[in-house]
């Protein structure tokens, strides 16, 4: 007999989850015994299995709080079946007290080991049977709740480490282009430039600065030149294919680009596929002459990092690159060498 669950037990103003029993047994009259001993318990819900080739099958379904399994069924070896129920993953935590005949320390040993949390001779008093399933239910539905309550904070624990990474890209990034912001650039130069320093190798240095912007910004409105400034910004993301390059908005209309492990020679073939990249946009300009198009020019500078500089004169350098390819006729590259 099932009394339909959902029910419960609310003892001195405190609600508590419904105890759901299965019993498995294939004695028709244990079953009777078991349901009258239960009948008046509301926060106690009861189900019979007679068939114990179903038991788990059952179970599975009916998700009880506690099984009463019987060990001496025809057909099926109990201590087995305890087995079977502790294999399925849904009710491998669901208390099972076992019912035999006799008190045998062999058999009740075999239990344990099978898989049993209690060991009791049928028909047990009312009064400890039902003293028997409320320990045992009451301590599974904690493990339950105790369960959840981890699968929470674990849910919790990964969101917040999700916004925390959303954050971070926020702290690190330009809000306008998605590059990483003049912030993250310094912080990037001067963790590069350590390394560099440590393992004496070259890093490289791009400025670069859009030609003729604020002209454009002045006819066009700063929607269409945030546009420009956006385009642009996409196109260092892709010229950047190694992952250790860092492209970074610099201010205004003026981007940057750190290359570790960079010698002169690769950092001018860089300058120079971004340069041609945004020529290849073919955003239409006025200047410098009409039927133009948006351009930039690049200023190059390659350091060995030494005890006696800092990135400062990296950077120092890599304008004055910048500085001469304005002056050079614009759209162009200039590289400043090591030594001047």
């Amino acid at each position: 007999m099932h009394r339909p669950q959902g029910s419960s037990h609310d003892k001195q103003g405190l609600h508590e989850p419904t105890m759901m029993v299965l019993l498995v047994d294939d004695q028709a009259m244990i079953g009777e015994a078991v349901r009258r001993a239960l009948s008046e318990e509301s926060d106690i819900d009861f189900h019979f299995c007679s068939d114990p080739q179903q038991a788990v099958s059952v179970a599975q379904q009916l998700k009880p709080t506690v099984i009463l399994q019987d060990l001496i069924m025809p057909g099926v070896d109990g201590l087995e079946l305890l087995a079977q129920y502790r294999r399925a993953p849904s009710l491998h935590d669901v208390p099972i007290i076992v019912l035999s005949t006799k008190e045998d320390a062999k058999v009740k040993s075999a239990a344990f080991s099978a898989g049993a949390n209690d060991y009791l001779v049928k028909l047990p008093d009312v009064i400890e049977l039902l003293a028997r399933i409320r320990y045992h239910s009451r301590s599974y539905l904690t493990l339950l709740q105790r369960d959840e309550a981890y699968r929470a904070l674990r849910e919790s624990q990964q969101q917040l480490l999700d916004t925390n990474l959303v954050l971070q890209r926020l702290i690190k990034s330009d809000g306008l282009t998605g590059l990483a912001n003049r912030r993250y650039f310094d912080e990037y130069l001067e963790i590069e430039w350590s390394r560099a320093l440590r393992d004496q190798s070259e890093l490289s240095l791009l400025m670069i600065d859009v030609d003729y912007f604020k002209a454009y910004n002045d006819k066009n409105g700063h929607v269409e030149g945030d546009d420009v400034l956006r385009r642009v910004g996409d196109t260092l993301r892709a010229s950047c294919s190694r992952s250790t390059d860092l492209a970074a908005r610099y201010g205004g209309e003026e981007f940057a680009v750190i290359m570790p492990g960079t010698a002169a020679g690769g950092a001018r073939l860089q300058a120079e596929k971004i340069r041609r990249a945004v020529e290849a946009l073919g955003i239409p300009h006025d200047l410098p002459t009409p039927g133009s198009s948006i351009s930039v020019s690049i200023g190059i500078a390659t350091l060995r990092p030494s005890m006696d500089s800092e990135p400062l004169s990296l950077v120092i350098k890599a304008d004055e690159g910048l500085y001469l390819a304005k002056h050079s006729g614009r759209n162009c590259v200039a590289q400043m060498s090591e030594g001047g």
